[in-house]
């Protein structure tokens, strides 16, 4: 049976002595998530977009990536539900670690998705 880690990309992020298991999990965990969901991520914002200003499409690019991570960051639903796409993709153990210190994560996954939108809106 396939697991959840199986359909993950290993991005092979070195790690040094000064690597923080935040660090750690955000690499070999939250990173490769991120990768694997990239499409739906882009499909739901792109149609997000679209539902909150018509004319989204037509944006320059600097005010596209104001609107992304604004939105991002204001909206909680938008928010929560970006949150929840990701950790959908734990494992058990997966889920532990990011529990201890879920506002972090939280705050890490947000920048990381505002960045990982951000270079795909042109």
């Amino acid at each position: 049976m396939t697991t959840k880690t199986d359909l993950r990309e290993s991005l092979n992020i070195p790690n040094s002595e000064t690597t923080t298991p935040t660090e750690i999990f955000q690499n070999q965990t939250i990173r490769p998530i991120l990768k694997l969901q990239n499409d739906l991520y882009l499909s739901l914002f792109t149609n997000y977009a679209l539902r909150q200003k018509a004319e989204f499409s037509s944006l320059s690019t600097f005010k596209k990536q104001m609107f992304i991570e604004q939105s991002l960051q204001k909206d909680a639903v938008l928010k929560n539900t970006f949150i929840g796409m990701t950790i959908g993709m734990f494992t058990l153990e997966e889920l532990e670690i990011y529990q201890s210190d879920s506002k972090v994560f939280n705050k890490r996954i947000i920048t990381m998705l505002i960045e990982r939108l951000k270079s795909q809106m042109k």
